[in-house]
């Protein structure tokens, strides 16, 4: 908002008013129409009047064509209401502050809190009044023109002008300041803001508060109104700029400007450089990199230059180290894209003075008394010379100086982070923060507020702090005065101390209890398991302990120490308050553990079992678990787990140590063996039958008859007469003893190598010939057996022996009728075999 003079109306001061409004194109609001505006006196901040204004004229500003060396630009595009008014008031002494409200922001501002809702926006102008000087009402405010055409990226350089003009000639200081918000919440119709003064928005702080609403990066230029520095994360910032017109050294009136900043993701390519560099540490070694990350930066040119600007290295890398090699003013000097689209080049300066450490100290920490700051930077190359104090008091403003030595008076208690900023006369720069405990009375801090003596005895009092000591009462006390009196009452007494430290009291108190003997009663003797730590108890007041045997205690001085004992011992305690002091004893017998012992483990076949042996001293015992168990009560029981098996003894005893002890046996229970003796078969005489059995370590053939071999795997049969089915028994016997058996019956026909296949079958799943297949005898193979029905469709085929084909196509049962099948073997021989037929499907 902004106003100009026109001139005298009837004895009042006559005022043209403009009040600019911004929002986003595209986002569907309207500008408020009319709106309200409301004129306060600032003298009582009472309201004068309200003011209801429309819309004198609308536009849309944007930018059409965005820099061709910005990657990715944002669409910038404002919809901006202008309402003219003209207002005329008369003479106040303290002027007049003119505002306007919105009742909405945008939803998701990044630097105001997380989930803060309807804070609105309230928008002034000040007019000046002429307490300050007699036509300082005469004013015309001043008014920004800085362009807010501006595409702002993300993490990059960027600058953006809230410069404004003053017709008057009046000096012009800008300074970040606190968004305001409205006093009204939810959308609808404008309404009159309140009296000032007017509530400011909720930032979300620490990274960002009204002085740094873009973060720690950017700064503003107070003279120019410049916005520079390297952007924050994408997102919308709510950014309020302060323009005070100084007249004649004195500030007359305060205009703002609010505007909500759209930081996009896009990149710049732009050499991009901070305005200097400092190595003012402890190191003379700079790593730089362009603080532009565009993808338009083809290539890097670096070039490092002495004070009469000779270049002393150079470097094509993105990322330059460079170690000056003395102390001076040097300049960096960075350039993309030499000769190509989107050149740019940037320098700055470099300091090399290491050495500087900043520092201070402070003294005085109580509350309305000075706090005394003492500068104690030191420089190798050049002299501290100006100091910027920020004493770390939220509640005041004036919190601040720039002496070397500065006293400050804290008007609150609490924790404050006093900073300085220094500098020296070469050009460095540092920062350093402490954390002053402001108090309303000096700490003192006590080794003990409650203590035992014995009557004569004498006693140090301790107490640390900073200030003067003073002891009461003062009997049987010496040096009261000090932190640290030494005390000798007869009776129990509480002695006060007091600590001043420059008229800021504090008070505390020590309890002495005097006693003429030592209470002590211990516990009563006990037996335990031989070898267990247990604890020892007695009930006392004494201060200090003394037990023995120590080699048998892990802290012989506590009051209830840990023992560990194998013998029986006599354990004795003196507990002991200055001269004064007592003795009880405690006796403990150890009772040994009774002893059990489980057997080895074992490894047993599948599903046999195996008997447990267990040995012990103790009176009782049990095996667990009892399940796998003829009785679990037995020493030596019998056990037939199904799988590998963890069985736990368990020995308890009646002579004194009531712990039961354990120990464990691991049956292993092999895997059950699988034997295979090979699939039945046929054969002819004279024909050599390889058989082969599987799932062993060795093998027994039963019987031997017929075999080249009964204790091998895989024995040579031939049979010399025809005969039904012979069965052979295979016994498998494991590497661990285990055995399985399994059998093959074989039958020999005596004649031809041939391939029997039935005349009909009768597919009815009663398990009698319900499959048309081969039966091939004194054949090595089947190379194929097919099934064809009357029009020649293959409906089956197989190759091997014993499977044959159900009656079935596609899942249905055919019905009765002849099928036609053939047949292409290899006998044992070698020779092939052929042979074709018919079989009939009967249902």
């Amino acid at each position: 908002m902004f106003y100009t003079y026109i001139g005298m109306a009837n004895g009042q001061y006559r005022y043209n008013v403009t009040l600019k409004l911004f929002q986003r194109c595209g986002s569907g609001r309207q500008f408020p129409n009319p709106t309200i505006i409301s004129i306060f006196d600032k003298t009582s901040n009472l309201r004068v009047t309200d003011l209801s204004v429309t819309i004198s004229n609308q536009e849309t500003i944007s930018i059409s064509n965005p820099d061709p060396c910005i990657t990715n630009p944002p669409a910038v595009c404002y919809e901006v209401a202008y309402y003219n008014f003209f207002v005329t008031l008369p003479a106040s002494a303290a002027g007049y502050v003119m505002a306007s409200q919105v009742n909405y922001r945008i939803a998701g501002i990044n630097n105001l809190s997380p989930g803060y809702n309807n804070v609105g926006a309230t928008y002034t102008a000040e007019i000046p009044g002429n307490n300050m000087s007699p036509a300082a009402p005469e004013n015309n405010s001043a008014f920004f023109t800085g362009s807010d055409l501006v595409i702002v990226c993300a993490n990059n350089d960027f600058s953006y002008s809230f410069a404004a003009q003053d017709i008057d000639g009046d000096v012009l200081r800008y300074s970040f300041c606190e968004a305001y918000a409205s006093t009204a919440s939810g959308g609808g119709a404008s309404v009159p803001p309140n009296p000032p003064p007017f509530p400011q928005v909720p930032y979300n702080t620490p990274n960002f508060n009204e002085s740094q609403p873009l973060g720690g990066n950017v700064q503003i230029n107070q003279n120019t109104g410049l916005i520079t520095g390297i952007a924050p994360d994408i997102g919308a910032y709510v950014v309020t700029v302060c323009v005070e017109e100084v007249r004649n050294g004195v500030v007359i009136a305060r205009q703002r400007k609010d505007i909500q900043i759209n930081i996009a993701d896009c990149d710049i390519a732009a050499a991009s450089l901070q305005p200097e560099y400092l190595l003012c540490k402890n190191t003379q070694t700079i790593t730089l990199a362009n603080q532009s990350n565009s993808p338009l930066i083809v290539t890097t040119d670096w070039e490092f230059m002495d004070q009469s600007n000779n270049i002393i290295n150079t470097s094509g890398n993105p990322i330059v180290t460079y170690t000056f090699p003395a102390i001076g003013i040097y300049t960096v000097k960075l350039v993309i894209n030499r000769n190509q689209s989107c050149s740019d080049s940037a320098t700055a300066l470099i300091r090399v003075f290491p050495g500087f450490v900043p520092g201070f100290t402070s003294s005085g920490i109580c509350i309305s008394n000075p706090t005394l700051f003492t500068d104690q930077t030191t420089s190798v190359y050049g002299t501290p010379n100006s100091w910027s104090w920020d004493f770390g008091e939220a509640s005041a403003t004036n919190d601040v100086s720039a002496l070397q030595n500065p006293v400050y008076t804290y008007p609150l208690i609490g924790a404050k982070p006093a900073r300085l900023i220094v500098t020296d006369t070469r050009g460095c720069r540092d920062t350093i923060t402490q954390t002053i405990s402001i108090i309303d009375k000096p700490p003192i801090t006590l080794a003990f507020r409650d203590t035992l003596i014995c009557v004569n005895d004498a006693l140090l009092l301790q107490a640390s702090g900073t200030g003067i000591f003073s002891w009461t009462p003062l009997v049987n006390i010496s040096n009261p005065a000090t932190a640290t009196p030494t005390v000798s009452p007869v009776t129990t007494t509480n002695y006060y101390v007091e600590l001043n430290e420059s008229g800021c009291i504090n008070r505390d108190s020590v309890l002495v209890r005097v006693v003429n003997a030592v209470s002590l009663q211990a516990m009563n003797d006990t037996t335990i398991c031989r070898g267990d730590t247990i604890q020892l108890r007695i009930i006392s007041d004494g201060l200090q302990y003394a037990w023995t045997p120590a080699g048998q205690v892990i802290d012989p001085t506590v009051k209830n120490p840990l023992v560990v004992t194998n013998v029986l011992t006599n354990y004795q305690v003196t507990a002991i308050i200055g001269g004064c002091s007592a003795i009880e004893n405690v006796m403990v017998t150890p009772v040994p553990y009774p002893s059990a012992d489980a057997g080895e483990d074992q490894v047993i076949c599948y599903n046999t079992s195996t008997q447990l042996n267990g040995i012990t001293d103790g009176s009782s015992w049990s095996w667990r678990p009892g399940s796998y168990l003829g009785n679990a009560t037995l020493l030596n029981p019998i056990a037939f787990p199904p799988r590998t098996t963890d069985f736990i003894f368990t020995v308890s005893d009646i002579r004194g140590c009531p712990k039961p002890v354990s120990d464990t046996i691991r049956i292993i229970v092999l895997p059950k063996m699988r034997v295979f003796a090979g699939r039945d078969t046929a054969v002819i005489t004279g024909q050599p039958l390889q058989l082969q059995a599987s799932g062993a370590a060795s093998y027994l053939w039963l019987p031997p008859d017929n075999l080249s071999a009964n204790n091998i795997s895989d024995p040579v049969a031939i049979f010399s007469e025809e005969s039904g089915s012979i069965r052979y028994k295979v016994i498998g016997y494991s590497e661990e003893g285990c055995a399985d058996s399994a059998f093959i019956n074989i039958n020999v026909f005596k004649t031809l190598p041939t391939v029997f296949v039935p005349t009909g079958f009768t597919p009815n799943n009663d398990g009698r010939n319900d499959l048309l297949l081969p039966i091939a005898v004194g054949m090595k193979n089947i190379e194929y057996f097919n099934v064809y029905n009357r029009w020649g469709q293959l409906l089956f085929s197989t190759r091997q022996n014993g499977q044959g084909w159900d009656g079935k196509i596609n899942g249905r049962l055919q019905a009765t009728g002849t099928f036609v099948w053939t047949v292409k073997a290899v006998d044992y021989t070698g020779k092939a075999y052929f042979q074709k037929g018919t079989s009939t499907l009967i249902r």
